[in-house]
């Protein structure tokens, strides 16, 4: 996936960025020179439910309920993908949150250019919104990403940055190749600081969860945990972290998104393929 998962206080940038990026999404070591032979993403849509998981005693959550849905486009030189993702959070000692985001982003198939919109709600009403376009200056060159908004604002991409969905083909090549371990610094616009360190590891099969009967979910899949850290290099703990089941063609399920105080739970309901470009 993308792109997937935001951190509501942090959530909507975490899970934006996570399923964007679940897309986010997800995730290296692989120029930004666009998907290899090896790796064929399937363009899709997807629903999820999002259910509360577990939460830690003292931590005040006492439920959460909510839905995401993702889709993974084609176009004949770019990845395109569209987020919507609603969370009610029912708490001990306050009133029910509902917290939203909507996002949009485009990447080009060399990885060399990306744009990205996203608006935050929390009880109906816009709580932030970020929107601005990247590009680097040739594979593993470094770049720059121009903000618009909350404000303007530019910065200096390192050369060994990737955008998300070059990050999510790295992350399927790697595993391919039979890699256990995968880290790499990804921008995806979803807070206005720089990009930040993602680890992915792939672990042991363990047990599956029921799935839909679908040819999407028919090829080779991995279980793998990421942790999303932020850009601060001596930030010693991630800002979130995600376990879930990656697909080669890009399709991901059984995910967990592990806020520290709570854990959410996305149980894929519908998928459908989307249609290729005519190029």
């Amino acid at each position: 996936m993308a792109t997937i998962f935001p951190k509501f206080a942090r959530m909507s940038s975490s899970v934006s960025a996570a399923v964007s990026g679940l897309g986010l999404a997800l995730a290296a070591l692989m120029t930004a020179a666009g998907p290899s032979a090896a790796v064929e993403i399937a363009p899709h849509r997807a629903l999820y439910a999002l259910t509360l998981e577990s939460a830690k005693p003292g931590s005040g959550v006492l439920g959460a309920t909510g839905t995401m849905l993702y889709e993974w486009g084609e176009a004949c030189d770019a990845w395109t993908v569209k987020q919507d993702f609603n969370l009610d959070l029912a708490y001990e000692d306050s009133d029910e949150v509902k917290l939203g985001s909507s996002m949009v982003s485009w990447e080009s198939k060399d990885g060399l250019r990306y744009r990205f919109n996203e608006r935050r709600t929390k009880n109906g009403e816009l709580d932030e919104e970020i929107r601005g376009n990247a590009q680097l200056d040739g594979p593993e060159k470094g770049g720059r990403a121009d903000f618009s908004r909350p404000e303007a604002k530019t910065l200096k991409l390192a050369a060994n940055v990737l955008f998300p969905t070059i990050h999510t083909v790295a992350l399927i090549e790697r595993a391919l190749a039979g890699e256990t371990f995968i880290q790499r610094e990804v921008f995806d616009g979803a807070t206005v600081d720089n990009a930040g360190p993602i680890t992915a590891i792939v672990l042991p099969g363990g047990p599956r969860e029921k799935e839909l009967d679908s040819p999407l979910l028919k090829g080779k899949s991995w279980r793998m945990h990421l942790a999303f850290f932020p850009s601060d290099p001596q930030a010693d703990r991630p800002d979130y972290e995600l376990t879930m089941r990656l697909y080669e063609n890009g399709v991901s399920t059984e995910m967990s998104l592990d806020y520290s105080d709570y854990i959410v739970h996305a149980t894929l309901e519908k998928i459908e393929a989307l249609q290729r470009p005519s190029c």
